[in-house]
């Protein structure tokens, strides 16, 4: 049986082809999955595809007609996927359930800090030979409050870097993590959260009840110059409402990995097209504001644990069993 793998980057193409060597072939493609490329997918009984592949009705029920009978997506989040209509057309939807939570808390903390000491701003400059230090004064984080919504494992490994740092601690979550009480975190309602915390990070899963979770009254709340970061889900963010509160010179720093229309543009060289999204345009003309393409979770121990974890997945559903990774139940081998 040979696999189709949609939306691999360069760096993930040898890991992959490793990982299933003497197990399944594989056939690698750097292409995302979409309408428009749906129909490579014709005769493969298994595929995998990445967080930014468009699963919804059309695609999938296109995907049920070439004879595809295994979805195998390499992330946690799974926004992307229509799992009802998976589930009506017969189909088995599996994902990785969790990698390296220290991937997306260290660069969450990467954009934290290079936002705090501006450190983008610094290097431009040194690049022209602009050694002053004009505009580039930041704070000590010692002693500041960090505010974590969603104490999970990613959550709790943000903590305990904050915890490192002599930082307060604030959490909300639907359930305390013990681990993060230990080391201090009071949990509070998300409204004290944002208006007393220095540096505010998000670390929820996006489903609707999650939708914008920072809106404009959330963003508002916040302190003039707070550090609010996003390496979770660009949904979660109301990014028009950030615009605007960007535009009256507010916050410290914004920091996102993620973007709420980041499909058909994040993992894709787009420097000599027009980018027709307004929003995104706006965003990374602000001076206080880093925007990267979704790499939190892209380190070598991450992408091999998700990667070995697909494996995995693909075997199960050949077995004919279940794991903590399936979404929509099998239906056989």
């Amino acid at each position: 049986m040979e696999i189709l793998a949609f939306g691999v980057q360069a760096d993930e193409r040898p890991l992959i082809e490793a990982a299933f060597a003497g197990h399944y072939d594989v056939r690698c493609v750097d292409v995302f999955l979409s309408e428009d490329t749906v129909p490579i997918a014709a005769g493969y009984r298994v595929i995998s595809t990445s967080v930014n592949a468009d699963l919804g009705p059309g695609v999938l029920r296109h995907l049920a007609a070439g004879g595809t009978r295994l979805i195998a997506q390499r992330s946690t989040g799974f926004n992307n996927i229509d799992l009802d209509v998976a589930h009506d057309l017969g189909l088995t939807v599996a994902r990785v359930s969790s990698y390296s939570p220290y991937s997306v808390a260290e660069f969450a903390w990467t954009l934290a800090m290079a936002l705090n000491r501006r450190v983008v701003r610094a290097a431009g400059r040194t690049r022209d030979f602009d050694f002053r230090l004009d505009g580039l004064m930041g704070r000590d984080l010692r002693g500041r409050t960090a505010g974590v919504l969603g104490t999970g494992r990613i959550g709790e490994a943000f903590t305990r870097i904050a915890h490192g740092f002599g930082m307060e601690l604030l959490g909300w979550d639907t359930a305390e993590n013990p681990a993060c009480t230990a080391l201090g975190m009071r949990y509070v309602a998300k409204d004290r959260l944002l208006a007393d915390s220095d540096v505010i990070t998000l670390h929820v899963p996006l489903v609707p009840s999650t939708h914008h979770l920072i809106g404009a009254d959330e963003l508002r709340a916040m302190k003039d110059d707070a550090i609010l970061v996003n390496s979770s889900r660009g949904g979660l963010v109301d990014t028009g409402a950030l615009v605007d509160e960007l535009r009256r010179g507010r916050f410290t720093g914004v920091g996102l990995d993620v973007y709420e229309a980041e499909a058909g543009l994040f993992f894709l060289d787009k420097s000599l097209d027009v980018v027709e999204d307004d929003t995104l345009a706006r965003l990374v003309t602000f001076p206080n504001v880093l925007v990267t393409s979704h790499q939190a979770y892209y380190t070598r121990e991450a992408v091999g644990q998700i990667i070995a974890a697909t494996v995995r997945n693909v075997e199960d559903f050949v077995a004919g069993r279940r794991s903590e990774n399936t979404l929509v139940p099998l239906t056989g081998g």
